[in-house]
């Protein structure tokens, strides 16, 4: 081999190297040892990019939202983000952060019916457990998937994730913070000037859209794709195929019990129409599920120029990680699983609004349906819901406080 050919195939190597050490143009080393030094006193974060990238089953691959079986993001920017969300000084009273209403261990989510704000106030609806989804970029993905993305809050009022953490910043019982507050106090921590160098480069100021493109980020790499469902429909999906409504109905799935298969074909039978056997988009993007016959909080009701229809109309959510988030409902007033699936079974009242999936026959106007869940169909229907639980979600560090 000539000179030329072995210096060429060195700076390949080099290259191939070079390519596994770096993402998105940035080096593996993202700070000097001085900005490193001054991070590590506040915060537990390595010196290199952490790898956001999602790996999402095998059973996904025919699903027309879901471009590829991985889905990257900027690591330095969601390390940034993931800084700002869990950061208390960005709150009014410097007593809450983003986390404080959404825990990772609730797979984002809170455990009471309304989460404390700043000043000790109550927010007004249950927390959204960000964890409820695959991915927040494939499931409401406005950008990625030609603006065929699902609104975001309980009344669908937010478009994207950075309209909805600049409402939530400013939410006088969340955060109380105007977006321009929220940049003065990153201003006034130490430790922002490494991490916008990483994320931005060279700046002079830090700017409202940079800080809501990192939170965004952050809340776009999570990902939640290994649940014991994950599982079970991925070893059905090697040895079958595609994964339908049909063939979840008829067969069982590898590796359940018979209880969790009862309570998949239930699920799927009774709840899918609305919430998606696959647990992955919602059929419906909002719905009156027959809970009050007269709501406090009327929802997409209560927005501007919303019609006598929107009445008591909320968003229906994806149920990943379900058996983690109670209380449940707009207004948290179901406490257990067990209290859900009877609501279902015995208690859907006979709201105008009530959406038809849920009344007797094909009327827009028959009578509230009653599912009659016997005791047997209601156990199974708990124990196919826990198979929704994705424990490696819950303990991934990618996702965890870094603050010290």
């Amino acid at each position: 081999m000539t000179r030329n050919k072995i210096l060429f195939a060195s700076f390949f190597v080099f290259l191939l190297g070079f390519s596994n050490c770096a993402k998105d143009g940035v080096n593996i080393d993202i700070y000097t040892a001085e900005d490193y030094k001054l991070v590590s006193n506040h915060l537990n974060l390595p010196n290199e990019p952490t790898d956001y990238t999602i790996h999402f089953p095998n059973y996904t691959n025919t699903s027309f939202f879901f471009s590829g079986s991985t889905r990257s993001f900027n690591d330095n920017l969601a390390t940034l983000g993931r800084v700002l969300f869990y950061d208390e000084n960005l709150s009014e009273d410097r007593s809450i952060s983003c986390a404080s209403c959404h825990k990772q261990e609730l797979a984002f989510s809170d455990d009471v019916a309304f989460s404390k704000g700043i000043l000790d106030r109550d927010t007004d609806r249950n927390s959204l457990a960000l964890g409820s989804v695959f991915n927040f970029n494939v499931y409401y993905g406005n950008e990625t998937n030609g603006g065929n993305g699902i609104p975001f809050f309980w009344d669908n009022r937010a478009s994207t994730v950075q309209e909805q953490s600049k409402q939530t910043f400013a939410n006088e019982k969340e955060m109380g913070m105007e977006i321009h507050e929220v940049v003065e106090r990153v201003n006034e921590q130490e430790y922002y000037g490494p991490l916008f160098k990483a994320a931005f480069g060279e700046s002079n100021q830090v700017t409202n859209d940079q800080v809501l493109d990192a939170v965004s980020e952050f809340i776009n790499a999570m990902g939640s794709t290994n649940s014991t469902y994950d599982q079970a429909l991925d070893k059905y999906y090697e040895e079958f195929g595609d994964v339908d409504d049909y063939s979840l109905i008829n067969n069982s799935l590898p590796g359940f019990t018979a209880q969790q298969n009862l309570g998949k074909t239930l699920f799927v039978q009774n709840c899918a129409s609305c919430h998606n056997a696959t647990n992955s988009r919602p059929l419906k993007m909002k719905a009156n599920n027959g809970l009050e016959l007269e709501y406090v909080d009327a929802g997409i009701g209560d927005l501007p120029n919303a019609s006598s229809s929107d009445y008591g109309m909320f968003k229906v959510p994806t149920l990943r990680n379900i058996a983690l988030t109670g209380p449940y409902m707009h207004d948290g007033s179901l406490a257990s699983l067990e209290d859900v699936i009877e609501h279902y079974s015995t208690g859907i009242k006979n709201h105008p609004n009530l959406s038809r999936e849920l009344r007797e026959g094909e009327s827009s106007w028959g009578e509230p349906m009653k599912f009659n869940f016997s005791s047997e169909d209601k156990a199974a229907l708990v124990a196919f819901l826990n198979t929704f639980t994705d424990e490696t979600f819950l303990q991934d560090q990618r996702y965890a406080n870094p603050f010290k």
